[in-house]
């Protein structure tokens, strides 16, 4: 395999990355990647997988990736409206048509750039793309009947109001399904403090990421969400996906641009650290919106109404 080289644009990502994330950070994150990231488990996939293996078995990755989306795709409502909320790729978007069978998809994303890169996706999904904000979703009150979310709410500006307003767009029943990386608790000693903010800095995050799994059941049950259910899975997603990035680093022609792949090699020790050390884990969250609902949760942003129907703000 031939190495790829970052393009012109990438390079300037990754520059003004290094300097500032401007107002929107991980859609600077993500355009620095690019659409051709070589790291990623399978082309056009953007999440850790969730394994069976131990992940030195590079044939299972396209399997992982998918086998996840399928785990959180299979807790929505069958035949309903569908919010995808950080699609990335739009690759999970066709498997969560093909397991959820639903009446409309509609795919959210912050990265523009990745929208149009997954247009064949959305296309081959049936689904609508919409370039918004998770915090500030563009779609009236009771629009879906489930809301999904894979490996992204970390990235969100806020997790609560991220809750608030898939609370606000579901329908009452309706179910929130996703998967996020929590914190189990603060680093100890320079090494963690070191590998904590490193990846806070990479990845564009603020210190207001770092919530332990009750406390993302808290924000979840604070605005309005019931039967909230929760799984950590970090020995099936983040240790098997680690051995997978270090041994396709390992391998010659990896294919990866020699700054992608020095800048891997750089910030892997420090994840391996945070994951062994027992820092951070891997969650799957399921909950529902009360059948019964009083009109109280999700206040922080029932009171802006939307005149947008579900799909309509295609970029």
């Amino acid at each position: 395999m031939a190495p790829r080289r970052s393009t012109a644009a990438n390079v300037r990502h990754a520059a003004s990355a290094a300097i500032r994330y401007g107002r929107h950070p991980a859609a600077t994150v993500y355009d620095s990647i690019g659409e051709d990231f070589f790291l990623a488990l399978a082309p056009g996939w953007l999440n850790l997988g969730l394994w069976e293996g131990d992940g030195s078995d590079e044939a299972e990755a396209p399997v992982a990736v998918r086998r996840l989306v399928t785990r959180l795709a299979a807790e929505l409502p069958r035949g309903g409206d569908v919010l995808d909320v950080g699609n990335g790729l739009g690759a999970q978007d066709p498997e969560i048509a093909r397991v959820a069978a639903p009446r409309s998809l509609t795919a959210v994303n912050l990265t523009l750039s990745q929208l149009r890169a997954g247009a064949a996706n959305l296309a081959e999904a049936g689904a609508r793309a919409v370039n918004a904000d998770a915090t500030r979703l563009p779609f009236r009150d009771a629009s879906f009947d489930g809301a999904i979310s894979v490996e992204a709410a970390f990235h969100f500006a806020s997790r609560a109001r991220f809750f608030a307003e898939a609370h606000r767009v579901l329908r009452p029943g309706g179910v929130l399904t996703m998967s996020d990386v929590p914190t189990l608790r603060l680093p100890r000693g320079p090494r963690e403090l070191l590998a904590g903010v490193s990846q806070l800095r990479v990845w564009g995050l603020r210190t207001t990421a770092a919530l332990s799994p009750s406390a993302i059941v808290r924000l979840a049950e604070g605005e309005g969400f019931v039967d909230v259910r929760t799984e950590l899975v970090g020995d099936r997603v983040i240790g098997p996906a680690l051995r997978f990035v270090r041994g396709r680093l390992a391998r010659r022609g990896h294919g990866g641009p020699w700054a992608q792949a020095l800048a891997a090699r750089a910030l892997l020790p420090q994840v391996e650290l945070l994951w062994e050390r027992g820092l951070i884990d891997y969650l799957l969250l399921r909950a529902t919106k009360p059948v019964a609902d009083d009109g109280v949760a999700g206040r922080s942003t029932r009171r802006r109404a939307s005149a947008t129907a579900p799909g309509a703000s295609s970029p």
